[in-house]
């Protein structure tokens, strides 16, 4: 069942997906982002349950349009699940992760994201992607510092990165709309894509 998101959530998509945007233009081609470029798509991370609603609200418009493609992404989520079922870091059947950080760094770094069609190189769920995809490839901020895509910004100084700098949701709003989401439905911890896709 996929569960309605709240509707900030769209706002918050159209916040992070403005800025990125912006962002794009302003790194010019020291952003190596293209479509078929997957290198990002290739090892698990973690998501948050909002995220995985989109996934889902994502599956079951495609089951709509295109049930073929539909279906391939779901046997490559229940593949993933298969294999990373005996590692995985924390509840496998309820998809939950703990939060030990370096069993988790340890965990599916060769795997790619069941939404990855393999024969494109291209999101099957694009416009519906967990944020961390959002994000990913201009420099962004976290507790360890300004981290970018390895493939971006090759040859740049410290200067232009920091221009650079993505700053896609300067209120916070995601996880005000996180929280909002996992209150109304009972959904907490964290997951990642695979477990996410199901419904």
């Amino acid at each position: 069942m996929v569960h309605e998101r709240p509707k900030a959530d769209r706002r918050l998509v159209q916040i992070v997906d403005a800025a990125l945007k912006e962002n794009a233009a302003r790194c010019g081609d020291w952003l190596a982002c293209r479509p078929g470029c997957f290198q990002c798509c290739v090892g698990v991370f973690e998501i948050s349950h909002l995220d995985a609603a989109r996934l889902q609200e994502g599956l079951a418009e495609l089951e709509r349009m295109d049930p073929k493609r539909a279906a391939a992404v779901r046997k490559r989520a229940e593949d993933s699940r298969r294999r990373l079922r005996e590692n995985f870091p924390g509840n496998s059947r309820a998809g939950i992760l703990n939060e030990d950080e370096e069993a988790f760094a340890a965990f599916g770094n060769d795997e790619v994201c069941p939404v990855l069609d393999p024969e494109t190189g291209m999101c099957d769920l694009y416009e519906h992607r967990p944020m961390t995809c959002r994000v990913f490839g201009p420099p962004v901020r976290s507790d360890v510092g300004l981290g970018v895509c390895e493939l971006c910004f090759i040859g740049a100084n410290e200067d232009k990165i920091s221009a650079c700098e993505l700053i896609a949701d300067p209120e916070d709003l995601e996880s005000k709309v996180a929280k909002e989401y996992e209150k109304k439905w009972g959904r907490k911890g964290r997951t990642i894509v695979a477990w996410g896709l199901r419904i």
